[in-house]
């Protein structure tokens, strides 16, 4: 397993962590972990290097923490990196800080966490949990021992990644970023701040959410064909990651042991810098391909913004564009139905069309939310 310095900290870390959002279940129920499968794989990864553990409260319908626990019996616990985090739109209180962190070791059965971050901040979760005094909290139980380093997950635009970043002394943040989100969120430009100032970055849905797993068009599969070396979308996917050497650790949400297997095997020589000039350029060139399939020209400038009745526009348009680009409605259907609030999505517009005065793309919102609504919501209610 390749290692890498953990930002300012004085130890090191997997290239590879083990994210457990998407283990594997029974009967198609998230909340059924198959946990004789589950420990498998976890223990298999531990045993092969892959100590950075990363679960979440929410994670398999509030059941992630508690398989997690059970896995790291029999002495795997002291040999891991353990990481997860604390559920911020639960907390309505400075009490409830305690309460959720309390909640998570017990359900973890440990006494200590690793590694705790704010999950999943944008800039109004932030504001709410910065007013309830959510940084005092974090110097508490740094000081208690019930944590051992605080970082955050993050989920809004670079100006407020960079507000949230310079208000407290984290140890690490993590962010989302692939091939096909360089500019997304806080992107290559987050990486690029926390890394200069010293801070370790994790980063999450390197697959996208497993859409750069999937079979890909014919036209992207002929560029990854004509290189040199000949390798698998994962493969390319995860080494464009390892070339960034201020990357920490990829997480990867793993369901198989297969993708255990395999992910270890790539990271094991996906060295920073690795990449060539024209290997880059055919990443870039298939980043452009996918994007070429794109349904609706949406930039996300969120000029739009907010609707008037409360929808997401971008968000729809986003999860719309990835059933065009990604060739499979499976996954942003199921964002789309169990993790867009009903209000925001496309079916609470009433066609007010205060939008498309607005959108310097001259969009017909209005119009095409009626298309997202029929595309997204008949798969996984």
């Amino acid at each position: 397993m390749q290692y890498r310095k953990f930002g300012k900290l004085d130890f090191e870390v997997p290239m590879l962590g083990f994210g457990c959002m998407r283990l594997p279940i029974l009967d198609g129920d998230s909340a059924k972990i198959d946990e004789k499968k589950a420990i498998e794989m976890l223990r298999y990864g531990i045993d092969h290097g892959t100590t950075y553990i990363d679960t979440a409260y929410p994670y398999h319908k509030g059941n992630s923490e508690q398989l997690v626990g059970k896995a790291l019996k029999d002495g795997y616990r002291e040999r891991v990196k353990l990481a997860t985090k604390l559920p911020v739109w639960l907390a309505n209180s400075y009490e409830d800080f305690d309460k959720y962190l309390n909640e998570q070791l017990a359900r973890l059965d440990t006494d200590w966490i690793d590694f705790y971050l704010l999950h999943s901040l944008d800039q109004e979760s932030w504001d709410k949990v910065k007013n309830l005094g959510v940084l005092d909290f974090l110097d508490k139980a740094l000081a208690d021992g019930r944590i051992k380093y605080a970082g955050f997950s993050f989920h809004d635009e670079f100006p407020v990644f960079k507000e949230i970043f310079d208000a407290y002394d984290w140890s690490f943040c993590q962010i989302q970023l692939n091939y096909m989100d360089e500019n997304y969120q806080a992107g290559l430009k987050g990486l690029q701040y926390a890394a200069e100032r010293n801070v370790a970055v994790v980063v999450m849905e390197p697959l996208k959410g497993g859409k750069l797993a999937m079979n890909p068009p014919e036209n992207i599969q002929k560029i990854w064909d004509a290189a040199d070396q000949k390798r698998s979308s994962v493969d390319w996917a995860l080494r464009w990651l390892c070339n960034f050497p201020q990357v920490s650790v990829i997480l990867s949400g793993m369901s198989t042991m297969e993708q255990v297997m395999e992910n270890i095997r790539i990271v094991e020589d996906a060295m920073p810098l690795s990449l060539t000039t024209q290997e880059l350029d055919m990443v870039h060139r298939v980043a452009e391909q996918y994007r070429s399939l794109t349904k609706v020209q949406c930039t996300s400038c969120e000029y739009c913004m907010p609707c008037p009745a409360g929808v997401d526009i971008p968000r729809n348009f986003s999860l719309y564009n990835d059933t065009y680009i990604y060739g499979n409605v499976d996954l942003p259907s199921h964002t789309y139905n169990n993790f867009l609030p009903e209000g925001k999505r496309a079916s609470a517009c009433v066609s007010c069309n205060v939008c498309e005065t607005l959108c310097p793309q001259h969009i017909p919102i209005s119009r095409h939310m009626k298309d997202v609504h029929a595309r997204l919501s008949t798969k996984n209610k």
